[in-house]
């Protein structure tokens, strides 16, 4: 095909998605420049997508082969789960952000390598899937085990990525062979294929590969996803064997009638994000009333502190079907055992990011921030060579040593590679892509969203030119100054973000203090502004002990600790040798104070305090009590994403609180 790049080059791109409030900028106009998140993008570019590439373009992550293998250039079998393309096509998408940074002609050539291989691959008709053309008895489309659909999503909207940022067709040409032969296999009413949409990529890729290229058979077939499901017997037929059915993969509901969060939590929330985006361009209003429940029962009945989600490996839905790696019960929320994939945390940031922009409203914000603060960047080292697959609230010795099978997804420590590597690429994208979400675009006017220092170069909606810069040392710190450094001379609007947990924030221009600050509400200031106006807005980082829902069995009586959108924990380094995490107790009015130690963890602020560990408890399993033996120990509290990057160790976010 021959296009070209004139639109614009965005993330997610919702510049034209006619049932968005809240816009899309273009990728690179705005960049960190200082600070948190600008320390973990050159992490990324320096450390993370290097060695992430040694991994998936070696014989560990075999990744590259598969392609080169497919395409009958090297000899071998398919390695790595049958998903493994779509976790290559992630980490390009990675790479392709810090390009966009960057303009490192380095990057695009590498780019381009690895495109030929797969090019080379990719059959006449555009079928691409390296574990069925290479896995004698594999056949395509023959079972939805294979993961077809997630790869091809995640091929759709890497594919646009790249063509956005580099205005070359040559990867877009690879996505849009195949979602035409996607197109004629699962467009018409086959039903054979009327249950293939189960991990459902393929609809956010979709979307994204319309509003890159303009062809309405792309959104018209993401709803036909959608349509499709709950819409037929729920049993096993030869296109399911082997995987579970039902609620697991969310074909028990027609979408337009959920109001529970179900299933695989991955599955579940790509499902939410693409129907988010079919509703951004087709302004369903049935489809919108579906998500806003959705997201009110995740949120409010599903999510841990950290901003997590998928409180099991293994359980049942309220349907009683069988589910993996997703959502139970309301309100079921065990710390220990908690599952919280990596990639289910990040979806909960993306579907957030969808909601922010359709209803404005900056509560979807402060799940974005949460889950990228916590949830989400646990799951790689500090160095950003290791990685977690799952994000427990607790870590008792022994409890997630699952041994060497090869499918252990529990891990007591980082692993420097997980066979099942969909988190890892999942994770270094986000970080790579962040500064995209930093800013959106309103009718007329700018929101902040997130807070870092950066500087935008960005055009408003209506064409006119807008420099921002933002100074702060957030999240350390609460006061974040904006200063205007290029606008339009007449009135617009800066809306600004002011956190849910940032109650008393005061909000002054050039010096003079804005009356209306509400927390959990963009503060919407509007004026002629000119250049060297100044924003500030100052957050009181107060340091707040969390107590859960009652109706969570597994934290009454307990509570966590947050200063700002950090969620902290205790780790055994930071108490007496051979102390078990949960002999551990805090004082519910116990002195909490913040020190900041830039040479500790990669530079965090620690929470100074005096915790309680009791030594009078013994193995049975129920044993007589008298008045507890509890010592004093003065020790620090530290960041969650941080923990465990000092050696295996204990390690737990809610302690039992004494008075």
């Amino acid at each position: 095909m021959s296009t070209t790049a004139t639109h614009i080059k965005a993330i997610t791109n919702t510049s034209e998605s006619p049932f968005v409030k809240l816009k899309s900028i273009n990728f690179g106009d705005c960049k960190w420049n200082s600070g948190f998140w600008a320390d973990k993008v050159k992490a990324a570019a320096e450390r993370m997508l290097p060695y992430m590439g040694d991994l998936l373009c070696g014989d560990i992550g075999h990744g590259l082969n598969n392609f080169k293998i497919a395409a009958g250039e090297k000899e071998g079998g398919h390695k790595g789960f049958y998903w493994h393309d779509g976790d290559f096509y992630k980490f390009m998408e990675a790479k392709m952000y810090i390009y966009g940074l960057t303009k490192d002609q380095s990057i695009l050539k590498e780019l381009d390598e690895y495109i030929e291989w797969i090019a080379k691959a990719q059959e006449d008709d555009g079928y691409i899937h390296t574990h069925i053309q290479i896995t004698e008895g594999a056949d395509r489309f023959s079972n939805r085990k294979y993961h077809e659909m997630y790869n091809f999503g995640h091929l759709f909207i890497a594919a646009s990525v790249h063509f956005r940022i580099t205005g070359q067709s040559n990867f877009l040409d690879i996505a849009v062979k195949q979602a035409d032969l996607l197109y004629t296999y699962f467009m018409p009413d086959t039903k054979h294929y009327a249950r293939f949409g189960f991990n459902q990529t393929q609809i956010m890729g979709l979307v994204e590969l319309y509003r890159t290229v303009k062809n309405e058979k792309y959104l018209k077939l993401a709803e036909k996803f959608i349509n499709r499901r709950g819409t037929y017997k729920i049993e096993h037929d030869s296109t399911t064997e082997g995987y579970p059915i039902g609620d697991m993969v969310q074909e028990r509901t027609p979408f337009r009638e959920s109001t529970e969060a179900v299933g695989h939590a991955v599955l579940a929330l790509y499902y939410y994000a693409g129907a988010a985006d079919v509703y951004a361009e087709t302004g369903e209003k049935a489809l919108l009333k579906a998500l806003d429940k959705l997201w009110e029962n995740v949120t409010g009945k599903k999510m841990y502190v950290t901003g997590a989600v998928g409180q099991a490996h293994y359980g049942a839905s309220t349907s009683l079907d069988m589910i993996e790696e997703g959502f139970i019960d309301a309100y079921m929320m065990p710390n220990m055992t908690a599952y919280n994939e990596t990639c289910a945390n990040l979806c909960n940031a993306m579907f957030s990011n969808r909601m922010l922009g359709i209803k404005e409203e900056s509560r979807y914000a402060d799940i974005i921030e949460l889950v990228l603060y916590n949830s989400g960047l646990s799951g790689i080292s500090i160095e950003g060579k290791d990685y977690f697959y799952s994000n427990p609230l607790r870590m008792v010795n022994n409890s997630r040593d699952y041994g060497a099978h090869d499918n252990a997804t529990e891990s007591p420590v980082r692993e420097p590679y997980l066979e099942c590597f969909c988190c890892p690429p999942n994770l270094v994208r986000t970080v790579c892509k962040s500064s995209g979400w930093a800013y959106n675009l309103s009718e007329n006017g700018v929101a902040v969203v997130l807070f870092g220092g950066n500087n935008l170069n960005t055009t408003m909606l209506d064409g006119s030119p807008l420099k921002l810069s933002q100074d702060t040392e957030y999240p350390w710190k609460g006061v974040v100054k904006i200063t205007v450094d290029e606008c339009k001379s007449t009135a617009f609007d800066i809306k600004v973000r002011i956190p849910k947990w940032a109650t008393g924030s005061t909000l002054r221009v050039n010096g003079e203090e804005v009356a209306t600050v509400t927390s959990g509400q963009f503060a919407v200031i509007n004026r002629s502004w000119k250049a060297g106006d100044t924003i500030v807005l100052d957050m009181p980082m107060e340091i707040k002990r969390l107590e859960g829902h009652n109706r969570i069995e597994e934290v009454r009586n307990q509570l966590a600790i947050k200063r700002g959108p950090i969620v902290y924990c205790i780790e055994s380094p930071d108490l007496p040798n051979d102390t078990s995490i949960l002999d551990v107790y805090i004082k519910g009015n116990e002195l909490l104070v913040a020190e900041h130690k830039e040479d500790f963890l990669g530079g965090v602020t620690v929470i100074n305090t005096e915790l309680q560990i009791r030594s009078d408890k013994n193995d049975e399993m129920y044993q007589a009590i008298t008045k507890p033996i509890l010592k004093s120990h003065k020790t620090q509290l530290v960041p969650y994403f941080a923990w465990s990057n000092r050696g295996q160790a204990e390690m737990t976010v809610f302690m039992p609180v004494i008075w």
